[in-house]
């Protein structure tokens, strides 16, 4: 049967009617189903009620809270034990000291070390695991191999613990001496190893320790797996998938993942598809979040909203992070209301909610709707972030709201104790420029206490050629010359610029300077889906087997656009602008 909140206090009211409530046996089993339950409240009121609480009572909380992710209450509750002198024994201190590991409390578990010493548990191995992995994770290595070389007896768990410990601290060569001293190794061992070597991107050594392993796992393939696709070795990575004898899910996340990473999105729905087709392994909420993250880099809103249909259908209609993937790909592949009529559709609702909603209703020019969600955000008790803020100033900047885009970014430091990144400067370089105000702009520029960056001189060229200002211009393409020297689209937008102008002269002064260069512009590239197939195509391109077919629906087009009044612009279609 599953236990619940109320068959809980039945079984408690039932404890008190029959005066167990001092029972050292019914009562801490009582405190670890209340932890089951996430009602550590409950837990404590039981726990303080115990007039004679033994070390199994305290053992009970600790585990609880710990259960719970109170770590800090667990330190603070063992503090209170030492005042009482109650006595811990060995099962009391791997679980503070694992507490201490997680809120880094490394002077707070140095005293447990004394106590350990002082109350005759050097010799734990349990303990003595626990005191390694506090001195690895606060980078005291010297004292974690100071408590390894104590230890009378030293089992497998030991050894992967120090070893571990140094890979944890970067010394891949002082793991790899150990591993070779240790009398054991089991298949945990092999792979925390061959891990060690992928994060230090030596992937030669980590095969070699994969092919030398006596038996392998799943876990030993997927270590391998995601180290190829960690360190950009998608052909590696395949084809080492294609080896495998048994995959799980997280063998497809590492493939996927890898194609993900490395900017291989059409891969990833292929692969996506290949999964389902087999049928053996199911798709998990990692699976399915990547998949979208796919379809939104690559416009492919049919797919995605298959994958959407499919997540409702599998039970993830209430998962944030897939809710927050599908708001992502509907916002970036132009559907803005169906981003927003998931995210009204979600009863729990993250940081990253937030933020990409609000990103997503500014990169369509739906400003006002994006700072009415952030005034709701607050409302909610979520507190924005850096990212938040981003999407606040870009909402500024389509309504030309520029008071109240300095307000905003003011309010970063002042409110909310957010220091500004290069991003949140571009952003108000970009307010000020889109506004008219360049001179502002500039100024803006020359106080901030970072350096501009590309992006920020490019928004600033951009402007200057809807306000003409040709010195401005000329003074952002100095400094990109500088940054970017091989971006010949730096020189296309001062070309242009001097076009409207009519400058032609020196639109040939910067179309040599250009050439000079030795770079040629990379072409716009788009992309467009049909019938769940994701086709890419730039300018004149000819690849595309229906070429004739497209280009006859082109110029029929064209003639509708003349037809309805439509003149081009030819300043912006010269040959090379």
């Amino acid at each position: 049967m599953h236990l619940t909140t109320k068959h809980l206090h039945q079984i408690q009211t039932q404890v008190v009617t029959s005066g167990l409530e001092q029972s050292d046996y019914i009562t801490p089993r009582i405190i670890t189903a209340c932890a089951q339950l996430k009602q550590m409240t409950y837990a404590r009121k039981m726990f303080d009620k115990i007039t004679d609480q033994n070390v199994v009572s305290w053992n009970a909380m600790f585990n609880g809270y710990a259960q719970n992710e109170f770590h800090r209450t667990v330190v603070v509750l063992f503090t209170q034990m030492k005042k009482l002198d109650a006595m811990p024994n060995c099962f009391t201190f791997p679980i503070v000291l694992k507490s201490c590991v997680k809120i880094n409390a490394l002077r707070e578990g140095e005293e447990l070390h004394c106590l350990v010493l002082k109350n005759g548990f050097r010799a734990n191995i349990f303990v003595g695991t626990a005191l390694i992995e506090l001195y690895s994770t606060g980078k005291a290595i010297e004292a974690a191999y100071k408590v390894f070389g104590e230890m009378y007896e030293r089992n497998v768990v030991v050894w992967t613990s120090m070893i571990n410990g140094y890979i944890s601290c970067g010394d891949i060569v002082s793991a790899r001496c150990l591993f070779e001293l240790a009398p054991e190794r089991d298949v945990i061992l092999w792979n925390t190893i061959v891990s060690g070597y992928i994060d230090v991107r030596n992937m030669i050594e980590a095969r070699k320790l994969f092919d030398q392993m006596p038996k392998k796992d799943v876990i030993s393939w997927n270590t391998m797996l995601s180290g190829y696709a960690n360190n950009g070795d998608v052909e590696e990575c395949k084809r080492l998938f294609e080896e495998m004898p048994e995959r799980n899910v997280f063998s497809w996340n590492g493939l996927i993942g890898g194609y993900a990473n490395n900017g291989l999105f059409f891969e990833v729905l292929d692969a996506f598809k290949r999964m389902l087709t087999e049928g053996r392994v199911f798709p998990n909420d990692a699976t399915i979040v990547t998949v979208l993250s796919a379809c939104a880099r690559l416009g492919a809103l049919d797919f995605g909203k298959w994958v959407h249909v499919y997540a409702e259908y599998n039970g993830y209609q209430g998962n944030v992070c897939v809710g927050n993937a599908l708001i992502d790909m509907y916002a970036k592949c132009g559907i803005i209301e169906n981003a927003v009529n998931v995210f009204n559709s979600m009863d729990t609702k993250d940081l990253i909610t937030w933020n990409t909603i609000i990103s997503g209703l500014a990169m369509h020019g739906r400003g006002a709707g994006a700072l009415s969600l952030f005034h709701e955000m607050k409302n909610a008790g979520e507190m924005p972030d850096g990212i938040t803020f981003i999407g606040i100033l870009c909402a500024c900047t389509h309504m030309g709201l520029v008071e109240e885009g300095l307000s905003y970014f003011q309010s970063m430091a002042m409110d909310y104790s957010i220091v500004p990144q290069i991003e949140h400067y571009g952003c108000m370089v970009d307010l000020l420029a889109r506004a008219g105000r360049l001179a502002e702009a500039v100024d803006f520029v020359k106080r901030m206490p970072i350096e501009a960056d590309a992006v920020i001189w490019a928004n600033l060229l951009g402007s200057c050629r809807v306000y003409k200002n040709v010195e401005l211009a000329e003074l952002a393409l100095e400094r990109l010359t500088e940054l970017e020297p091989k971006n010949p689209a730096n020189f296309v937008m001062l070309s242009n610029i001097y076009g409207d102008l009519g400058r032609w002269k020196d639109v040939a002064r910067i179309k040599v300077a250009m050439r000079d260069t030795g770079f040629k512009k990379l072409p716009g590239c788009s992309s467009i889906e049909v019938n769940e197939v994701v086709v890419n195509f730039y300018s004149l391109d000819k690849r595309h087997p229906k070429t004739e077919e497209i280009y006859e629906t082109l110029k029929g087009l064209t003639k509708l656009l003349r037809s309805s009044g439509y003149v081009p612009d030819a300043r912006v279609l010269e040959p090379g602008a």
